[in-house]
């Protein structure tokens, strides 16, 4: 800290030798220190909460700034140690360090995702190379990493009870993806790029998000011919919000996009609500990632050159279930002719409904949605629309909280408002205890609606993870959905597609939930594994149970007619080549990106010419094309990673029908029970493939996934 602060000079008088804008900085460094409610000790009920009703932007830098400093001290504390390095002198208070600074970027990732403003961007883009610096403190730590190598080595040749040698495994292979084991001038040169990854991945991000902001369509009344009512009256109250009242709001969202294109006959309206969409990052403007794209690109590989790999997929595939891109990319080539064929069928079943209707057009991609309904209808008389007014967003919680009951075992029970803090008015907070012993489990928040400054998508997250270590306290998880909130009075109804997506989140948050694991290192996920519990719990939509309990219309309270649900059910392939092949392209994509040599790609020309290699069908573009790719170039979770989704689905649809043939179907207790030993509970605690043959008895097959899909299974190589 500045020496005049010290000796007690005013911030007045500091005015005048650096200004006031860093005065006030030192001032809040100095709350920081004090009485800093986001770096505080969680108080209150369930044995503590995040204090989201305390946060400030202006809090936000002193926060995160002062909860490095003190993870470095614990680290410090780790490393002045003497004693030959031990579990418990090493591992056990690596676990348990960084506290603080865990519960300040728990207040930083509900700014970064649910209410960003242009205020925390700034914010956000000034620590994250911060950030990166700090976490390479860390990763290149020698005495550290020496430390952590000896009691891997040791436990090589004295293996230690299964739960600690996991953590010791992973905690040593991390550090050593890393870079801990380069020579001086490689680790810093490691350091570099990654503190100026970060940087471009948070600019990336904020891009996406200002074009989503930016490029919003105001429609007439005259306009609005085909849209639902539902979406109508949306679309109204997204306008008055942004101060447009008396027009109707076509926010540059999913969850605003899709309904439009699938229901607008407005033609050329679906064109530019279709190109707002899909140009997001790609506008040649101060808001165009495609220049980002390169420098991440390149970065990433020379990164991982530095480590003695051939390409960035290489390194970043070791430790997951496919090992190599070349298993990721296997899987995805045994799938992808079949998508296209069926994309082929779809394109033609459209364009005869086109030409029989005298539309006199060529199917493009802004028509897809909108004559795929069309064929629906046709094919299987099924009315998305009239779908929808048997999925109401209240009902579907109350769906998710059955299946949690009859699978876990968990109940959940509204927390009246006020007793928790929460950082919107739209989040709403439950609590989660055991149905037979009434034992607390935690708590689950749920923030459903889209606004300003909220990232698109659906995703969840965990304030508090469970560990044994920790002790045992009540897990903190939420969901996040961006449905388009309502009129006030008037229900939320949303799409098969988005309720099978609320489901899939919740199954994310069943993860957190059901954890049963001793160290917090074993919450960690492998990509390609943890979006395969949160694939299964789809399933439960469409069960007997849940559709006779809580499909029901929201105006009569009738349950969805059985003719109805088989209609659902019978058109459950319809549209798989366009679903497969969006999904499929961004994922073959994403692994083209990471194992060709970055001089060579040009994002633009590359994803052109890629995908006309692959004959992607002009009909159908990305499902996230790489200017807004934020999966892939807003960070690294996904980066070659993408095609998880797929490698998941295959576990799957293998899963699924390990309950589909129990004698219990879906609510078969001896096949829930085994999966939340196996594949909940665990978490990382246990090798993904060996948790998975546990569960089923042998390994997954692709065959279950084709029949779901609709595919011809391929046949069994003769061995």
């Amino acid at each position: 800290m500045n020496q005049r602060l010290k000796k007690g000079l005013s911030v007045f008088a500091l005015v005048s030798v650096m200004g006031y804008a860093q005065a006030q900085e030192q001032e809040n460094e100095k709350k920081s220190m004090t009485d800093n409610p986001l770096l505080s000790e969680w108080t209150g009920p369930y044995e503590g909460v995040p204090a989201f009703d305390k946060m400030q932007v202006d809090l936000i830098k002193p926060t995160i700034r002062k909860g490095m400093e003190l993870h470095l001290a614990d680290i410090d504390k780790i490393t002045a140690n003497n004693d030959a390095p031990t579990f418990e002198n090493t591992i056990i208070p690596m676990e348990k360090a960084g506290q603080k600074l865990d519960r300040a970027f728990t207040y930083y990732g509900i700014y970064s995702s649910n209410v960003s403003s242009p205020e925390f961007r700034e914010v956000q883009k000034e620590l994250a190379p911060e950030i990166s610096e700090f976490s390479s403190k860390i990763s290149q730590n020698e005495k550290l990493f020496q430390r952590i190598k000896t009691v891997y080595e040791n436990s090589q040749n004295e293996p230690l009870e299964p739960a600690k040698q996991r953590v010791v495994d992973l905690i040593y292979e991390d550090f050593a993806m890393q870079g801990a084991d380069l020579n001086e001038a490689d680790k810093k040169r490691y350091a570099e790029i990654n503190k100026e990854l970060s940087g471009l991945y948070t600019k990336f991000s904020n891009n996406v998000l200002a074009d989503e902001e930016n490029y919003v369509i105001y429609l007439k009344k005259d306009q609005l011919e085909g849209l639902p009512e539902s979406y109508v009256k949306s679309a109204a109250q997204a306008a008055e919000d942004r101060g447009e009242k008396g027009k109707y709001a076509v926010t540059n969202t999913r969850s605003s996009m899709d309904p439009f294109l699938t229901y607008s006959t407005e033609r050329e309206l679906r064109e530019k609500v279709w190109k707002n969409y899909y140009s997001r990052g790609d506008n040649a403007d101060e808001f165009d990632n495609n220049e980002i794209v390169k420098k991440i690109l390149k970065l990433r590989d020379e990164r991982v050159e530095l480590l003695g790999y051939d390409n960035y997929a290489q390194w970043r595939l070791q430790n997951r279930m496919a090992k190599n891109p070349e298993n990721a990319m296997d899987l995805m080539m045994k799938v992808w002719p079949a998508a296209l064929a069926r994309v082929k069928e779809e394109v033609s079943d459209m364009q005869k409904v086109a030409d029989s209707e005298g539309a006199d057009i060529t199917i493009k991609p802004w028509d897809y949605r909108f004559y795929a309904e069309k064929v629906r209808k046709e094919k299987y008389d099924l009315d998305s629309e009239e779908v929808k007014q048997y999925l109401e967003l209240g009902n579907l919680t109350q769906a998710l909280f059955f299946t949690a009951g009859e699978l876990f075992n968990f109940e959940f029970s509204p927390v009246e408002e006020g007793t928790v803090p929460v950082f919107h008015e739209d989040v709403k907070v439950w609590e989660v205890s055991d149905k037979d012993s009434g034992e607390l489990v935690g708590l689950w928040y749920l923030d459903p609606y889209a606004r300003q400054g909220k990232r698109s998508g659906a995703w969840a997250t965990t304030y508090r993870s469970y560990s044994e270590l920790m002790g045992k306290k009540p897990v903190l998880s939420s969901n996040n959905s961006n449905f388009i909130k309502p009129a006030p009075g008037e229900p939320v109804l949303v799409s098969w597609d988005d309720a099978e997506t609320f489901f899939h989140e919740f199954g994310h948050a069943l993860h957190f939930l059901s954890a049963d694991i001793e160290y917090p290192t074993l919450n960690s996920g492998v990509r390609d594994y943890t979006e395969f519990q949160s694939q299964l719990l789809e399933r439960w939509l469409s069960t007997d149970k849940v559709i006779n309990q809580f499909l029901r219309h929201h105006e009569t309270n009738e349950v969805i007619p059985d003719e109805l649900v088989q209609k659902i059910k019978k058109a459950s392939t319809f549209n798989q080549g366009f679903a497969t092949t969006e999904f499929l392209a961004s994922a073959i994509m994403d692994m083209k990106y990471h194992t060709t040599d970055p001089d060579e790609i040009e994002p633009d020309t590359f994803e052109r010419e890629t995908l006309k290699e692959l004959n992607m069908p002009e009909e159908i573009v990305m499902r996230h094309r790489t200017p807004h790719f934020g999966h892939v170039f807003s960070g690294e979770g996904y980066a070659t990673g993408y095609y998880g989704y797929l490698w998941a689905d295959v576990l799957t649809s293998d899963a699924a029908e390990a309950f589909a043939d129990a004698p219990g179907g879906f609510y078969d207790k001896e096949v829930a029970n085994k999966l939340v030993k196996y594949l909940f509970a665990p978490r990382n605690a246990m090798d993904p493939a060996e948790a998975y043959k546990k569960f089923r008895g042998r390994d997954a097959e692709i065959d279950a996934l084709m029949r779901d899909r609709g595919f011809p299974v391929p046949e069994k190589d003769e061995k």
